[in-house]
């Protein structure tokens, strides 16, 4: 907490705060939310980046969201056995912890990946879109299309890397999501197409 609050004036300059994120905070809500909670008693913001993937919502998760101002969760795949082959685990609890901040009325951005051959389907996008339309504390969605930049790490690690050919989703596609998602009434937010053009020649962009 001491390194934190050396960059508390700048916090307050920038509209700032402390984001936590992973692997998966949700596996350290003993010690964030202890974190958190100084942060709150400081005035600093908080935000906790997610998947959202926790098998019990055990008491250190409910003091952590207590003490969270801004949730960004991951939201892969609605349709569960689509979610399985893209990321080897059920999408249940990440669905279930959605709903429960949304109980809670805790503020969300939700993130969506656009992988090609797993998300780029336009009923994807309206079955995310069924799912939040009433959720009146998510404040966005943030398209993400996939990018390709960390298959080194696979390769040097020796591991197999289940997506390699698969190339970033064409800016259309992130337009007809977005387009889809928007028709639900949510906020998206999505790449420039400058943005897009450029980083689509280097195998796409954001991790």
């Amino acid at each position: 907490m001491r390194i934190v609050l050396e960059y508390q004036a700048y916090f307050k300059f920038s509209g700032g705060g402390v984001t936590v994120s992973g692997g998966e905070p949700l596996l350290q809500a003993e010690f964030l939310k202890e974190l958190f909670k100084e942060c709150f008693r400081y005035g600093i913001h908080t935000c906790l980046d997610t998947n959202g993937y926790a098998a019990h919502l055990t008491e250190p998760i409910h003091e952590l969201i207590r003490y969270t101002d801004l949730v960004l969760l991951d939201i892969k795949q609605m349709e569960n056995q689509r979610h399985l082959q893209l990321t080897k685990m059920s999408n249940k609890p990440t669905l279930a912890f959605a709903e429960y901040l949304a109980e809670r009325g805790k503020p969300v951005w939700v993130r969506y990946v656009i992988v090609e051959g797993y998300t780029t389907d336009l009923e994807s996008a309206h079955a995310l879109g069924r799912f939040l339309s009433p959720m009146k504390n998510v404040e966005k969605v943030e398209l993400l299309p996939y990018h390709a930049l960390g298959e080194y790490k696979w390769a040097a690690l020796g591991e197999h890397y289940e997506l390699t050919g698969v190339k970033p989703p064409a800016s259309e596609t992130v337009i007809e999501i977005a387009d889809v998602l928007e028709s639900y009434h949510l906020e998206v937010s999505q790449p420039s197409n400058d943005t897009f053009s450029k980083q689509t020649k280097t195998s796409g962009f954001l991790k």
